[in-house]
């Protein structure tokens, strides 16, 4: 079966129900890092782990303090104690500190989640591979729009995609504006098509500017992949209105999903239409395309995607994201701000009235 198809498979086969994990054959688990995103997943593991949520630890007293009241869960006062007493950890802290808290983890034998993105670099992501390999536990990274309703819903239709283009637009915040949007937002997108076409990135072209932070805010990329299929990336944080939207042509229709509503829709030719009638005279749409209302199970994406790690981590399912895919889609991400790099050299140096070269990754 092709990487592509399997990984789509397990995504068509989460689980579409909140499962529990509070058995005392289930891991004990813990939490990294209490942000806006780390609250949900302590509110989470805690509803499906029951008192096999052991706790979770936070670098700021007065937020641990908050959350541990909020949610009724114990603050550890260190990562060792936490350590000491977990199984297994979901790490939601910034990514400059994913890879020393993962390494502390593995290094003692524990099952790991780690958000998106994996790593800073390529290399930390390589060791903590080999780490979870040689350990021989779980490791899982979160790249929660797997999960999205209508992602979900398209996965059945989709049959080798030739040309995807993506747009995820969203308003300032300042979660996450410490690396470039391509790190941030983008690499929702980097994994999602990457896991649609099933092969590897072999040309990058992108094109991105800071606005707001230091770092890049919004930016382009095209991305070209081995077997031909091209997808067309737009992510920012300096919109005035959110937008996810995905679209997906091949030679069997075309799929149009809004992320952010979970809905979808796939208009694919009818099997009864004759194209020879096309030469003969103008015909209505309807005649020749059949449009699918894209269905799939309600279900908090974050819920199914932690459910699947802890269901790998006691063996009833495989990992959802694993770590080497996550590593891919890291590898994409900094190609694109390498080669967003490229051109903003190669533009400067053409308003210095320099020759330039075409900026690629």
């Amino acid at each position: 079966m092709r990487r592509g198809t399997v990984r789509r498979s397990r995504i068509m086969q989460a689980g579409q129900q909140r499962a529990q994990f509070a058995g005392t054959d289930a891991p004990r688990v813990g939490v990294v890092g209490a942000g806006g995103l780390g609250m949900h997943h302590v509110r989470i593991l805690r509803d499906l782990c029951g008192a096999r949520f052991i706790g979770f630890v936070d670098e700021n007293p007065g937020r641990a303090s908050e959350v541990a009241t909020q949610y009724g869960v114990t603050a550890y006062a260190s990562l060792d104690r936490l350590l000491a007493d977990v199984d297994a950890l979901s790490i939601v802290v910034p990514t400059r500190s994913h890879y020393a808290v993962a390494a502390k983890a593995l290094a003692m034998g524990k099952h790991v989640f780690v958000e998106k993105p994996f790593t800073v670099t390529l290399e930390e992501a390589d060791e903590l591979l080999a780490m979870a390999t040689s350990a021989g536990v779980v490791l899982q990274v979160g790249h929660v729009e797997r999960f999205n309703r209508a992602v979900r819903a398209a996965m059945p239709y989709v049959d080798g995609p030739r040309f995807i283009e993506s747009d995820r637009l969203a308003p300032f915040s300042p979660r996450g504006a410490d690396v470039a949007v391509v790190l941030d937002l983008m690499i929702h997108d980097l994994d999602l098509v990457h896991t649609l076409v099933g092969t590897r990135v072999a040309d990058v072209q992108a094109m991105g500017i800071p606005v707001l932070t230091p770092q890049v805010d919004i930016a382009n990329a095209r991305l070209t992949f081995a077997n031909g299929a091209v997808a067309n990336i737009t992510a920012s944080r300096v919109s005035r209105e959110r937008l996810r939207k995905l679209r997906i042509f091949q030679r069997s229709g075309y799929l149009s999903l809004d992320l952010a509503a979970g809905t979808g829709e796939f208009f694919r030719l009818r099997g009864d239409f004759d194209p020879m009638l096309l030469a003969r005279a103008p015909r209505a749409l309807e005649d020749f395309v059949e449009r699918v209302q894209l269905e799939a199970p309600d279900g908090e994406p974050l819920v199914m995607e932690l459910s699947q790690f802890l269901g790998a981590v006691m063996g009833r399912n495989p990992i959802a994201v694993t770590g080497q895919e996550g590593r891919e889609a890291l590898e994409a991400a900094l190609r694109i701000v390498a080669a967003i790099d490229v051109a903003q050299a190669t533009m400067a140096q053409v308003a210095h009235g320099q020759p330039s070269g075409a900026p690629r990754a």
